[in-house]
C-alpha cells in the first residue's frame, strides 16, 4: 500500500504545481497549464549548464522531474537569445496566438521562486543566461 501512496502524494504534488500556474496565468486550462509548465522547465533546462540542470531537477516534484528529463540529452544548445527563449515556450504551446510566452515564463519562474529551497534557486537564477534574468520574480 505505501507504493500507491507515494504515487498519490507524486500526482498531488505535481497537480498542486500545475494549479498553481493555472490560477497565476489566471486559465482554466489545466492540460494547457501543464503544457506550459513543460516548456518552460524544458526551455530553463536546456538553458543552463548540465551541473545545474541536474541540481534543479532533483529539486522538483517526482512526477515533473520525470517529465523534466524526458528527451534530455544533455547536449542541447541552448537559446542564444531572449526571443528565441520565449519562440521555444511558444512553440511548444503550439503557437497559440492567444498565450504570452513571456506571460507563461515569468509564471513558471515564479512558481519556481516560490517553490525550490533558496540556495538552490539563487543557483538556477545565478546559471540562468544574464537575458533570462529579468524574467525572474524580483
Amino acid at each position: 500500500m505505501a507504493g500507491m501512496q507515494d504515487l498519490d502524494i507524486a500526482v498531488r504534488a505535481a497537480r498542486d504545481w500545475i494549479d498553481d500556474v493555472t490560477c497565476q496565468l489566471g486559465w482554466h486550462d489545466h492540460e494547457r497549464a501543464y503544457l506550459a509548465v513543460l516548456a518552460v522547465l524544458h526551455a530553463l533546462r536546456d538553458s543552463l549548464a548540465q551541473a545545474e540542470a541536474i541540481s534543479l531537477g532533483a529539486q522538483l516534484p517526482p512526477l515533473l522531474r520525470g517529465l523534466y528529463y524526458e528527451g534530455w540529452h544533455g547536449a542541447r544548445l541552448p537559446a542564444r537569445t531572449r526571443a528565441a527563449f520565449l519562440e521555444r515556450i511558444h512553440a511548444a504551446l503550439h503557437r497559440d496566438p492567444g498565450i504570452d510566452a513571456e506571460e507563461v515564463a515569468r509564471a513558471v519562474l515564479a512558481l519556481l521562486a516560490a517553490r525550490l529551497p533558496a540556495a538552490e534557486l539563487e543557483e538556477v537564477r545565478a546559471a540562468t543566461p544574464k537575458h533570462l534574468h529579468n524574467l525572474w520574480p524580483s
